[in-house]
């Protein structure tokens, strides 16, 4: 009995290589990235309304808007010049260099093709509260995490680039009308693969303990999870079975 317990604690600290940790990482992404949840799956067969779509472009602007907040606080962790000159790259794609130019202006763009005006959706006064939630406890994920778990956050990037290629084909197909707001997705196509080499790089190289590898995915675990939280909460408060909490956007009669 012995010797299994210590056979079975020697595996489980076994380093894992580098195409070892990024198949565990693509492991959680096919079962638990939100390209699975139901309000997505409604989206690509153009089952959703226009309001749904509004609901959807103002509480993910939530999000968007906290991506930049999200980056400052990870930055701030590093005493590294180097790195910090690589990750604030994510700041300038979604802030811009100047006004208009960066990601969070596009996807207001977005929520204007959907028929919302800026006035709606900047202010944030009609997102939902488990969207509110869910996007606060990844800032807080990322304040109270170590480094690596920080950047092991972001790794949902890894998956992106093939759910926003499926998204805006069937946008365009489904949603024409959305076409002129499509420029964010544009910009992620190339943004998010680069940024996801870097960051796995990172945690590959930082890693250095099965402990830490296992921070790692634990990590991607909980930015799914955070993920597929905010789609629940569109999801029941616009689509099933609709129930809207007082104080939400509540989308014109269609």
């Amino acid at each position: 009995m012995a010797t299994e317990s210590a056979t079975i604690a020697g595996l489980e600290t076994d380093l894992l290589s580098r195409k070892e940790l990024r198949d565990r990482l693509q492991a959680v992404g096919d079962s638990r990235y939100h390209h699975r949840h139901p309000f997505h799956l409604r989206m690509h067969q153009g089952e959703l309304t226009r309001g749904q779509l509004q609901a959807w472009a103002l509480n993910r602007y939530y999000y968007q808007s906290r991506i930049p907040i999200k980056d400052s606080l990870l930055l701030a962790k590093s005493d590294d010049p180097a790195f910090r000159r690589a990750w604030r790259k994510r700041i300038l794609d979604h802030d811009g260099d100047q006004d208009g130019y960066g990601g969070v202006e596009k996807w207001i763009q977005l929520a204007e093709a959907s028929g919302l005006s800026r006035e709606q959706v900047i202010p944030c006064n009609g997102v939902l509260p488990g969207v509110r939630y869910a996007v606060d406890a990844y800032l807080a994920l990322v304040r109270d995490s170590s480094l690596l778990v920080a950047v092991a956050s972001s790794l949902t990037e890894l998956f992106s680039r093939d759910l926003i290629s499926l998204r805006m084909d069937q946008m365009r197909i489904h949603y024409p009308y959305l076409t002129p707001g499509l420029a964010y997705f544009v910009g992620r196509l190339t943004q998010a693969p680069e940024d996801a080499t870097f960051a796995f790089d990172y945690v590959a190289t930082h890693a250095t303990t099965r402990a830490q590898q296992e921070q790692v995915i634990q990590a991607l675990e909980a930015k799914c999870a955070i993920l597929w939280a905010q789609l629940d909460a569109i999801d029941y408060a616009y689509v099933v079975p609709g129930n809207i909490p007082p104080g939400a956007f509540v989308p014109s009669s269609e």
